[in-house]
């Protein structure tokens, strides 16, 4: 009891170590590295998924190999090695007991013949002198070790070996009393020579696997490929052409969800813009009627007044229903980007801004023209009212089409630059003094370039000082 009773008095002053602290600092300590190595290797390791899959079935396969290749070889063949070995030397011992008793040269010459016949091994008896010196001993040479080690337990004489110099023999040699034993076998007598048969078989069939894994595998991975390939068409507004499921189970699912999800969207695109065609043919009956009565009545600042309103009011229209229907009936088409940044030019130039153009790269490029050309002087257009001085450069490279539009304008501050593309928004006097927009320009360039699979990004010009328009689309 009062040792129980001391033992708690001991645990009691001990100081008591921060557990959970020590646990953090340590699990810091190593996820940190594991953290470096993962980031390493995630910039290393490939990034396709036909690439990523071989390497999850040759790697196993490599490393399952490399296993059973030294499990085989280092303990089967090391085995096999020892024991041949083993018999080789008991053979020369018995020789050297049978040549040491031997009476004269006639029973040597005897021991020889049989020695050769019977037992495979050259034997010589050279004259009383001293052994060579001895060779260099092979890092890896397995013979010369276990020879070695046979020689001095059983023989136990002093001996010179050699493994090294001919390379299809092993020469040894055993000082007796009345001279020196010289034994010359054959290499495979003492070793497993027949290892290549296991590498070659080893390699071989795991090349025709790798092979036959590799047909599958393309196979499992093209309908991926043809899927990604039609929903980037798809995103790009451009035709999907002889696209049907095909592949695994849960690739058809996919593909099949795709075209479904294609319909619905396509049907919903359509069902909206007959919608619209028939406001628009509608509200443009009305406003037509309105205005053969305004010609009807007789000239006044009130009429002239009501001309006005009616001419915003189309112009509002034709605004509202060109950013409601997208221009999502258009196909897509090779389109001559040089040819278009003449038409922008001009239309620049008529209001009476100073245009230069620049386009680097090839000058087709597939797309939805009129769509995108809206786009672009929906850009030109607001840029050109507010500054003198325009510049589009153009570039076409690395699979994406950049525009860039800037002027000399008064710019657009950091936190209006998102809220300018919402629809009917507009800014303060400082970038509408002269525009009577509805406020649908930019709302509708972002939703065509968008379209398109790409966006529009505001910033401040660095060469004219005022704004700056990035349209970037893939190509």
């Amino acid at each position: 009891m009062r040792l129980k009773q001391a033992f708690r008095g001991a645990l009691a002053r001990l100081p008591k170590l921060p557990v959970p602290g020590v646990l953090r600092r340590a699990g810091a300590l190593v996820a940190t590295p594991y953290q470096a190595l993962a980031r390493a290797l995630y910039r290393r390791m490939p990034k396709g998924l036909f690439t990523r899959t071989l390497l999850i079935i040759v790697i196993p396969l490599v490393v399952m190999q490399a296993v059973l290749a030294f499990v085989f070889l280092e303990r089967h063949y090391n085995l096999v090695t020892q024991r041949l070995s083993d018999a080789v030397v008991r053979d020369i011992s018995l020789i050297v007991r049978l040549t040491e008793s031997s009476a004269g040269e006639e029973e040597f010459q005897r021991l020889a013949q049989m020695a050769r016949s019977d037992l495979g091994l050259a034997i010589t008896l050279l004259p009383p002198e001293p052994l060579p010196p001895p060779r260099p001993k092979p890092f890896f040479d397995i013979v010369d070790r276990y020879l070695s080690q046979q020689v001095a337990a059983r023989i136990g004489k002093p001996f010179w070996i050699d493994t090294v110099g001919r390379s299809s023999f092993v020469e040894l040699r055993i000082k007796l009393e009345n001279g020196v034993l010289r034994v010359i076998a054959r290499r495979s007598q003492t070793y497993a020579s027949n290892s290549h048969f296991f590498i070659v078989w080893m390699v071989s069939t795991s090349l025709v696997l790798v092979v036959i894994a590799l047909l599958f595998l393309r196979n499992q991975t093209r309908p991926v490929e043809r899927l990604a390939t039609a929903a980037e068409s798809f995103g790009k507004g451009r035709p999907i052409e002889d696209f049907r499921p095909s592949g695994a189970r849960e690739v058809r699912r996919a593909a099949q969800a795709f075209i479904e999800m294609r319909r619905r969207i396509e049907r919903q695109i359509e069902q909206r813009t007959t919608m619209l065609a028939g406001v628009s043919h509608d509200l443009r009956t009305v406003l037509t009627r309105f205005r053969l009565q305004l010609a009807l009545f007789p000239a006044s600042e009130e009429v002239r007044a009501l001309q006005r309103d009616v001419d915003e009011m189309k112009t509002m229209l034709e605004d509202y229903l060109a950013f409601a229907r997208g221009e999502g009936d258009e196909q897509a088409q090779p389109t001559d980007i040089g040819l278009m940044f003449e038409e922008l030019e001009a239309e620049a130039e008529i209001l009476g801004a100073a245009v230069t153009s620049h386009l680097q790269g090839p000058p087709e490029v597939t797309l939805r023209p009129s769509a995108f050309k809206r786009a672009l002087t929906n850009l030109v257009t607001n840029a050109a009212r507010h500054g003198d001085r325009l510049n589009i450069d153009g570039r076409n490279a690395d699979g994406w089409l950049t525009i860039t539009i800037e002027d000399d304008g008064p710019g657009v501050p950091v936190e209006e630059r998102e809220n300018v593309f919402r629809p009917f928004y507009q800014l303060d006097h400082a970038r509408n003094r002269d525009s009577g927009g509805s406020g649908l320009g930019l709302a509708i360039a972002r939703d065509i370039v968008r379209a398109h699979g790409g966006d529009i990004v505001l910033g401040e010009s660095e060469t004219l000082g005022g704004l700056r328009a990035r349209v970037r689309i893939p190509v």
